[in-house]
């Protein structure tokens, strides 16, 4: 306010300069006797001029613009204000000096308005602007020598501890340049000694202007929306951006700025918050024994997490990988103590091993997020693909059934829609088995069915990253190329929702959202890493792989589809399979190991009517030849 305050000041000294000068300059400074005679009407014209200019800079917000990033907008409101005092003047002179007072003159001549106004809209725009090149350079360049300068994004509560946070650790090489609110209030004010600069449109002036190296988003409270918006105005910087954890994390102390981590491609997505049924999924997991096969994979350990928030009796870690399993166990057993976790190493493709662990803990619920994955790589070793996707799940369906298990939840993929690769046929036969088993047992059996996980592993942001910190290139397949994504912890949560919900025999598809350009991917990256694309960083297209999709079929088809009573799961229309039918199929698929790749592939399309892998290559080939 107190810099408002000078604004106002400012103008009305160079609203009487302005005026004094362009009368003088009128009347050859003053040696033209007509100036004597408007003496008086100079006089009885000061006030209101002054009144008038002031008031329609007030109506035009001249006095509420922050004048640091002053652009040509703010220089459209001071001629239009000078253009509307002008004719206002003119209109009161006429009526109160003219024929109210009976002064002889009731304007100044004409070319003394054209000069005011000349002068008035050079001043008044000149002094702010003036104002900005001052403000820059000073707070731009008052940087300590040799540390990063530092935007940070929210100036409330946790915008201050940030600040505290920083002063107290010199270490940490941070020049705090200044902050960002939305709150108009705050503009000018100073917050533990650093100004608040701006708002959020302001953000990329004020990084080209200051040459900002970090941005930090401080605003935990603040919507999905809001954050996301932010952070995508906050890509375009070149900066580095980094968040801090949730509001209630740091209003309880329990974070510092070691746990300012940077903005993941996921913060980008435009994914809306999931709402549980929290009661529904907490009666069938409390205090129950779950079994994660897989579960020290992305997705299965995920799902370890989230089952632990429902305090089951135990939770059974299945995976052919220890390290995954073992730095799970480990983190578990610290944040959950009170839940009993137990690893067991082994394989599915290992009924024995299955059958002595089923016997030994008699898990109640299932789900089973072990698989290959790896679309490429099934491609070129598609015997492994059955053995281990399609003679484990069966493997694993049998000790179920064996074992009383209440409930058993298959994880798959979107890739089982009209498969085109080897990946893809498996998992959709496994959907089969899940619902030719439920007709016959106590179970309840169920397959959920999703897209790309973001940061799974295998995936492409890994990937993507390694490229990256490598110097590039950062290579995509094709420029059109587009997949479904969500999260992480969305899927996982999604899933145990959808578990909820299961009676039996469903196929449940989760709603992915709109699909995501790979190379639109690779882009944010590039730009979160603090870099250029095609600049600092290039892009290269490489061609579609073997088995790979240029577009990903659509989960949602409303002709196949139910709705459920959450608005993100929806349920698959059942289709009727026997167990005759998925015993004849696993007879021919145990005989794999003596047969060539194309033998397997032909074995696939006859057991899985929807895969076609004729489409993927003809698919591929057209692309290429449009490139």
């Amino acid at each position: 306010m107190a810099k408002h305050n000078e604004f106002v000041v400012t103008d009305i000294v160079l609203i009487i300069f302005a005026l004094l000068s362009s009368l003088l300059l009128r009347f050859d400074f003053g040696m033209d006797g007509a100036f004597k005679d408007y003496a008086q009407f100079i006089i009885m014209s000061m006030p209101p001029v002054i009144i008038f200019t002031l008031s329609f800079n007030k109506l035009f917000n001249l006095y509420n613009n922050y004048w640091n990033y002053a652009s040509v907008e703010e220089l459209l409101s001071i001629i239009y204000s000078v253009s509307l005092s002008n004719v206002a003047f003119i209109f009161y002179s006429y009526f109160i000096n003219y024929k109210l007072i009976r002064i002889n003159y009731y304007r100044f001549p004409f070319s003394v308005h054209i000069i005011f106004w000349i002068l008035s809209v050079v001043l008044l725009g000149g002094a702010r602007f003036m104002h900005r090149v001052y403000s820059s350079s000073e707070r731009c360049y008052k940087k300590d020598q040799g540390k990063r300068k530092l935007l940070i994004v929210g100036a409330g509560e946790a915008g201050v501890m940030l600040i505290r946070e920083i002063k107290r650790h010199r270490e940490l090489n941070y020049s705090i340049v200044g902050l960002i609110d939305d709150d108009i209030k705050k503009l000018n004010k100073t917050i533990c000694g650093i100004e608040v600069l701006g708002t959020r449109k302001d953000i990329l002036n004020i990084c080209k202007e200051c040459e900002i190296e970090d941005i930090i988003v401080a605003i935990p409270s603040a919507g999905l929306s809001d954050k996301r918006e932010i952070y995508n105005i906050c890509k375009h910087t070149n900066c580095r951006l980094k968040t801090i954890p949730g509001i209630y994390e740091i209003l309880d102390g329990k974070h510092s700025l070691k746990n300012v981590r940077d903005v993941s491609i996921e913060d980008l997505l435009e994914r809306d918050e999931i709402k549980l049924n929290v009661d529904g999924i907490n009666e069938y997991i409390h205090n129950k024994v779950v079994l994660v096969t897989g579960g020290g994979g992305s997705i299965g350990s995920e799902l370890c997490r989230q089952l632990a928030r429902f305090s089951p009796e135990k939770i059974i870690i299945f995976d052919v990988y220890e390290n995954g399993a073992y730095e799970l166990q480990l983190e578990l057993k610290h944040n959950f103590p009170e839940v009993g976790i137990e690893v067991i190493i082994g394989s599915i493709r290992d009924y024995g091993i299955l059958t002595s662990m089923f016997y030994r803990y008699k898990p109640e619920i299932v789900f089973h997020a072990a698989a290959h994955k790896h679309v490429p790589l099934m491609e070129e070793n598609a015997a492994e693909a059955v053995k281990n996707n399609i003679l484990g799940t069966y493997n694993l369906l049998k000790c179920c059934n064996s074992f009383g298990v209440k409930k058993f939840v298959q994880i798959s993929t979107d890739k089982a829609v009209n498969p085109t690769n080897v990946m893809g046929a498996t998992k959709r036969f496994c959907e089969i088995m899940v619902q030719a088993f439920n007709k016959g047992s106590n179970t309840e059996y169920v397959a959920v069915r999703f897209g790309n996980v973001l940061g799974s592993s295998g995936s492409v942001v890994p990937l993507f990253k390694e490229q990256i910190a490598r110097g590039g290139p950062v290579t995509v397949t094709h420029p059109e190329v587009n997949r479904f994504f969500m999260t992480i912890p969305e899927a996982a949560q999604l899933v145990l929702e959808a578990a909820a919900m299961a009676k039996g025999g469903e196929i449940f598809v989760l709603d992915m959202g709109k699909p995501v350009k790979i190379v639109d991917l690779a882009r944010d990256l590039i730009r979160l890493s603090g870099f250029t694309p095609d600049e600092d960083i290039k892009i290269e297209f490489i061609g579609l792989r073997k088995g790979e999709k240029l577009y990903e079929e659509p989960l949602m088809n409303e002709l196949v589809l139910d709705n459920t009573k959450h608005e993100k799961i929806f349920v698959e229309k059942p289709m009727k399979y026997s167990m005759s039918y998925v015993n004849a199929a696993i007879n021919e698929f145990k005989k794999v190991s003596e047969l060539s790749s194309d033998d397997i592939c032909e074995l696939l399309e006859k057991e899985v009517p929807t895969y076609k892998r004729d489409n993927c290559k003809k698919e591929a080939k057209s692309q290429l030849l449009m490139v």
